[in-house]
C-alpha cells in the first residue's frame, strides 16, 4: 500500500494508461506484420519487379513501388510505411511508460521494422532471395518482440499489482479506497 499524495497517484494513472496504449497498438501492430507478411509471401510468389526498377536506394524503390506497381506492390510498400510509423509511436509511448522491457521490446521491434524496410527496397533494387528472406525473418523478430510487449502489458484495465490508492475518512484513518 502506497501513501501518496494526489500528484503522485495521478502520475501513477497516467503511466498506466500509457501502458494500455502500448498494448493496444502492440495488438495492432501484430495484425499489421501478419498482413505485411502475407502480402509479401504474395508479392515474392507472383510478382515481379519490371527490370527498369531495380537500382537505386530506399527511398528509389519506394518511390518506384508506387509510381510503378505491381499494385500487390505498392500496397505492400505502403502498408510498410504505416507500420514503420506506428512502431516509432510504440516507442515513444513505450518510453512513456518508464518500463524498460517494454522500452527496449519496442525499440529491438523498431530497429527490425527499419530493417526489413532495408531489405524489401534491396528487393525491389536486385529480386534476390536473400533480401526476401531478411524481410522474413526480421518480421518475425518484430512479431515476437510484440508479442512479449503484450504479455508484459498484462490484462487491459488492471492497475499494477503494487499500487493501491487509500482514502482518508472523516476522523483521519486511512482505509483503502474502492
Amino acid at each position: 500500500m502506497i501513501d501518496a499524495d494526489p500528484a503522485q497517484v495521478r502520475s501513477t494513472a497516467q503511466r498506466a494508461g500509457q501502458l494500455d496504449i502500448v498494448r493496444r497498438t502492440s495488438m495492432g501492430m501484430v495484425v499489421a506484420l501478419l498482413i505485411q507478411y502475407a502480402l509479401g509471401m504474395v508479392v515474392n510468389l507472383y510478382v515481379t519487379v519490371p527490370a527498369r526498377d531495380h537500382g537505386g536506394g530506399v527511398l528509389a524503390a519506394i518511390g518506384r513501388a508506387f509510381a510503378n506497381g505491381p499494385a500487390a506492390l505498392a500496397i505492400h510498400a505502403g502498408l510498410g510505411l504505416l507500420i514503420l510509423l506506428g512502431t516509432i509511436s510504440l516507442v515513444v509511448r513505450s518510453v512513456l511508460t518508464r518500463r524498460r522491457p517494454v522500452i527496449w521490446l519496442s525499440a529491438v521491434t523498431l530497429l527490425a521494422v527499419l530493417g526489413a524496410a532495408s531489405s524489401g527496397a534491396a528487393f525491389v533494387n536486385s529480386s534476390t532471395n536473400g533480401a526476401s528472406l531478411g524481410m522474413a525473418l526480421l518480421t518475425g523478430v518484430a512479431l515476437l518482440c510484440l508479442t512479449v510487449n503484450l504479455y508484459l502489458t498484462g490484462e487491459p484495465g488492471a492497475a499494477p499489482p503494487a499500487v493501491q490508492r487509500t482514502a482518508e475518512t472523516r476522523d483521519g484513518t486511512r482505509q483503502d479506497a474502492a
